[in-house]
């Protein structure tokens, strides 16, 4: 009777046989207890030997069929289900492949999985803009994606593999590599075991590396038909990583890389044949999906034009009604108030207006008109309008002193914003429900919140609510003016006649880079020479919209006109336009046009600010998520880094519905990418799994035996396959093949983090920090701006041996940062290296020793090259960056003698204070010991010190020079909310440092008195670092 015997007796194992859609017919035995899932991955790695197994695509692309228990045909889509509980009739399952709506289930599925956040939601709440973004979106995506497959093959490596080059051929001015003249190569073909060397010269191309192998191998093997060079590229070995197009070898990251670690680079000839069936592979996928998708709803007919008034023309004042509140919660005993403003950006359009005080209850009824001073024609599109609910202490009747009559203790409770005018430029009319955010309640400053979402609160159970009314001001939809409508209302674009005296106040106004406030005279020129402004200096665009009167339309529609004609701004200056200052539409649009001519590698360096600066959109379909997902679909490396920024903040209520649609949209538009992020979540939940485990372990048991308990529980099947075999989030290209269960630890700070280690297949091991209940955002732009200087620098031609490791926040206080390999902290050196802890960081030869030790011979000059130049580069980095909290533990050195810092949990001049004094009272960190090695331990060498210090005043020069994109980037990433980057004082703090505004010989006066007052306390630092180690060793 069938297999029902079998299910009841139960043994361990079963025989089951399978067909595969290739025709080819397998027997295996198989647990009763495994999952569909498992037996899906057992029958692939049998197939694998088999014929035709090149024709099989991805394994999600077929689903199991079995006969069941009541002798019908089952789709097994759900895949953790066990055999024993599927309970198949007869012991055959069939595979066969997912076609339309299987393949669209199971993506939904995947996506939904990988959101963390089940795509019904978007379904459910039925709001016509969310249902128009995912429909517009997701065409452009698959069209993406469908022309992603007609690519040449070079064209699509393009996409997948982009190349990881330096900013430009750095061996002339790095010194180490300065007198190379030849790089020696080893190459091997695919399938081949032999590999030979080939010698190059540093600026020779990939393509004559590859005519030279073919050469070679021509002379070795004597192949029948000649190939051509055109034909091949080069792959990295054990990496995702290819070399190949017009820059020189020297350009390479990782040549360079092998070059600075006396390795020999090696690398594998790929024909183009093995790049198509990888593409190929690809397209089948996104094959399926189309094809499950043809029978998709036509698009909606346009609608009738409807009888619209010119909104222009009301010069009636704009109103709204506030009606009601509802779980509203406050002291009894106290009033309660709504304020409510419109805004233009961070620009006031019209005077505050309040509501009248109702006692406070749970539901308090207002039912009250209130009047803006602004006319409905003047209202510009971006209208915010802005809610704030508070409670006042009521009044008693008993006369006051006058003195404190307007003392009245305000309570924050609650605030939500809104647009006056809906996704498709409609005047909003009628009752809305506005869910509110909670009040920060000691920030007395501002009740309202005008840089805040937009978007309702949707934990709308436990959220107070504001019952509003728009009014309906004509008895048809009031629309915002189109851009031909406002252009023709333009007036006086014409030139005006200027004094020599406006002329130079003008050019004085646009050369103050270090500007806090602009003065009303100031303003009035600024406007009144705008024209002049464009035509002499359109890098101050920003200046000209922030003195704009957005509440007058005729001076609206002057600067939107102004605007069509300005020439396209670098991007350094346009990024600043992005902030929630400049929210005008025909702006923002302006700004991504400029954004467009950024090369990846540069969009790339400042995609962490541009995913921070969505959340200043008004609407979901926006000119800056369109152009991310765009740039993200032509190179997957940008892709990858998109999908981890968005994703780490889906937690964030307010901002996770926009980032869930522009994920889903990214994730159609890249199906065979989802998978590999499907792999690295995957892993990751087991890591957080894993620290959960160690953290409750380490309260119990010593440390020893939690580290056992953990090597043990890696070494757990369902373990071993999460953190095995999957990409690195940190870096696309490594593949980390295997975790070394044994190699693994846990750190010894409070949060527990895991010290993870990795083989590859052909390369040495990979080390991951994998952190669970610390933010960290604020390293991860401690280290890009890290790596934008180190870029700056090798620009100018000058290499200062930084080490930006690698660190990416993936989720709520979750996230990876990169192992450097061969490295210690240097309070670890010092205690090695000392007898007494107390006297530990006075030892000044212990860094000096164990360097020696590490590099011996002739390489020390080497290792004391790489330590000066690393030296200088930090210097002066924490110094513009304010980098608190330094001490020995946070500073380390590799055994090249590269010196990097760490731990970024104070910037921007936030230092530690103890006592309520800085415990750093120096901004420019230099101690004894690093001196002593520069000067290779002679207290006189004078030579060496003055090339550090030399190499110190460069850096800060270049740093000065691009002063304005380091502050444009930090304004952005206010966005984000980070506790020491909130308000213009954390700005002006950078600034400073950069000396803004000041002439390059200015600023260099005063960092030489910063250096020479480093120079002078360092033994300060010394009794600093002491004091740090003395208390870390008796806690």
């Amino acid at each position: 009777m069938g297999m029902q015997d079998a299910w009841e007796t139960g043994g361990q194992q079963v025989t089951m046989d399978f067909l595969l859609p290739t025709g080819i017919y397998l027997s295996l035995d198989v647990s009763r207890n495994d999952t569909i899932a498992t037996i899906k991955k057992v029958l692939w790695r049998n197939a694998r030997s088999e014929p035709l197994y090149s024709a099989l695509g991805d394994p999600d692309a077929y689903v199991f069929t079995c006969i069941n228990v009541t002798a019908e045909r089952e789709d097994l889509e759900d895949e953790q289900r066990r055999l024993c509980d599927v309970r198949p009739f007869l012991p055959i399952l069939r595979l066969v492949a997912r076609e339309g709506d299987r393949v669209e289930k199971l993506i939904n599925a995947q996506i939904s999985l990988l959101l963390g956040k089940g795509l019904h939601e978007f379904e459910a709440q039925k709001n016509p803009e969310v249902n128009e973004f995912r429909a517009k979106m997701r065409a452009l995506c698959e069209e993406h994606a469908q022309e992603r497959q007609c690519l040449p093959w070079h064209g699509w490596m393009e996409y997948n593999f982009p190349c990881d080059l330096e900013p430009c051929p750095t061996l002339s001015h790095s010194g180490k590599l300065r007198n190379i003249k030849k790089i020696f190569v080893n190459v091997k073909f695919e399938a081949s075991e032999e590999s030979f060397m080939l010698q190059l010269e540093p600026q020779d191309v990939p393509a004559t590396l590859i005519s030279r192998a073919l050469r070679k191998k021509a002379t070795v093997f004597r192949p029948s038909s000649k190939e051509k060079p055109e034909d091949y590229t080069l792959q990295i070995n054990g990496r995702w990583e290819f070399i190949y197009g017009k820059c020189p070898l020297c350009q390479f990251k990782y040549i360079v890389s092998c070059l600075h670690g006396g390795q020999t680079p090696f690398l594998i000839m790929v024909h183009r044949s093995t790049i198509s069936k990888y593409q190929e592979e690809q397209s089948c996928l996104s094959n399926q999906v189309s094809k499950g998708r043809t029978s998709s709803k036509p698009p909606p007919l346009p609608l009738k034009k409807q009888n619209t008034s010119s909104l222009r023309s009301i010069q009636e004042p704009f109103y709204i009604s506030v009606l009601q509140g509802s779980r509203v919660n406050a002291d009894e005993g106290m009033k309660l108030v709504v304020q409510a403003g419109l805004f233009h950006g961070s620009e006031l359009l019209c005077k505050v207006v309040t509501s009248s005080e109702v006692s406070v209850c749970s539901e308090p009824v207002w039912d009250q008109k209130l009047v803006f001073d602004i006319t409905v024609g003047d209202l510009p599109r971006m209208t915010r309008l802005c809610f704030a609910l508070y409670a006042v202490i009521a009044t008693t009747k008993k006369p006051r002193s006058t003195k404190k009559k307007n003392k009245r203790a305000d309570c924050p409770l609650a605030w939500v914003n809104t647009m006056v005018f809906d996704y498709k430029d409609q005047l909003k009319t009628g009752e809305v429900s506005l869910f509110m955010w909670p009040s920060v309640p000691d920030d007395k400053s501002d009740l309202l919140n005008p840089m805040g979402t937009v978007e309702k609160n949707p934990n709308i159970d436990s959220s107070a609510c504001l019952l509003i009314r728009f009014p309906i001001i004509r008895p048809h939809p009031l629309c915002y003016p189109p851009l031909d409508k406002i252009s023709d209302l333009e007036i006086n674009g014409e030139k005006v006649a200027a004094t020599k005296e406006e002329h130079l106040k003008l050019k004085e106004i646009v050369d103050n880079k270090n500007f806090t406030e602009i003065f009303e005279d100031e303003k009035e020129l600024l406007w009144k020479m705008r024209t002049e402004v464009r035509d002499r200096y359109p890098d101050s665009l920003s200046k000209l919209l922030l003195v704009t009167k957005w509440n007058k339309h005729e001076d609206v529609a002057t600067m939107v006109s102004l605007l069509q004609k300005w020439p396209d701004l670098p991007a350094i200056h346009a990024l600043e336009l992005l902030d929630y200052c400049f929210p005008d539409p025909h702006v923002r649009s302006f700004t991504i046009r400029c954004l467009r001519k950024l090369r990846d590698e540069e969009l790339f360096q400042y995609l962490l600010q541009l995913v921070q600066v969505l959340k200043y959109e008004s609407y979901l379909y926006c000119d800056l998520a369109k152009f991310l997902l765009e740039r993200a679909l032509c190179n997957k490396r940008i892709g990858h880094f998109l999908f981890w920024h968005l994703r780490s903040e889906m937690h964030v209520s307010s901002v996770s519905l926009r980032f869930g649609l522009i994920l889903e949209a990214y994730c159609r538009g890249s199906i065979f990418h989802m998978k590999s992020l499907v792999k690295q979540n995957e892993a990751l939940n087991k890591m957080k799994a894993l620290n959960d485990f160690v953290k409750s372990g380490s309260q119990k048991a010593s440390r020893s035996q939690t580290t056992e308990d953990m090597k043990v529980c890696i070494k757990q099947e369902a373990y071993m396959e999460a953190l095995s075999d999957l990409l690195s989030p940190l870096n696309p290209s490594l593949i980390l093949s295997e975790i070394c269960a044994d190699r693994c630890k846990f750190m010894d700070s409070k949060m527990k983090p895991l010290w993870l280690m990795y083989k590859n297949k052909w390369t040495d091991t990979v080390g991951l920090i994998f952190k669970n209940g610390d933010d960290l955002r604020q390293d991860m732009l401690a280290l890009q701006m890290i790596q934008l200087m180190d870029v700056l620098w090798k620009k100018e031609g000058l290499d200062l041996r930084m080490v930006p490791y690698g660190c990416l926040s993936t989720g709520n206080k979750t996230g990876l940062i990169e192992v450097v390999k061969n490295s210690d902290t240097i309070a670890n050196i010092q205690r090695n290296n000392s007898n007494n802890a107390a006297t530990a960081a006075f030892n000044k030869d212990a860094l000096l020793n164990w360097l020696k030790s590490k590099n011996p011979g002739d390489k020390l000059d080497e290792a004391i090259e790489e330590f000066t130049l690393s030296c200088a580069g930090y210097c002066v980095a924490t110094y513009v960056l304010g980098i608190g909290d330094r001490h020995s533990d946070n500073i380390m050195i590799r055994e090249t003698g590269q010196l990097f810092h760490i731990d970024f949990g104070h910037f921007l001049g936030n230092f530690k204070t103890k006592f309520g004094i800085n415990r750093e009272r120096v901004p420019f960190i230099l101690t004894y010991d690093f001196v002593h090695v520069i000067q290779e331990g002679r207290t006189n060498n004078s030579e060496k010190f003055e090339r550090f210090r030399d190499c110190c005043e460069q850096a800060y020069k270049i740093l000065c020079r691009n002063g304005i994109l380091f502050v444009n980037l930090f304004a952005l990433m206010r966005a984000a909310g980070l506790p020491e980057l909130s308000s213009s004082k954390d700005i002006q703090y950078l600034k400073d440092s950069l000396a803004l505004g000041k002439s390059e010989e200015e600023a260099l006066k005063n960092f030489k008195v910063k250096f020479n007052e480093a120079l002078r306390e360092s033994w300060k630092t010394k009794v600093n670092w002491m004091m740090h180690s003395f208390a870390k060793d008796n806690r």
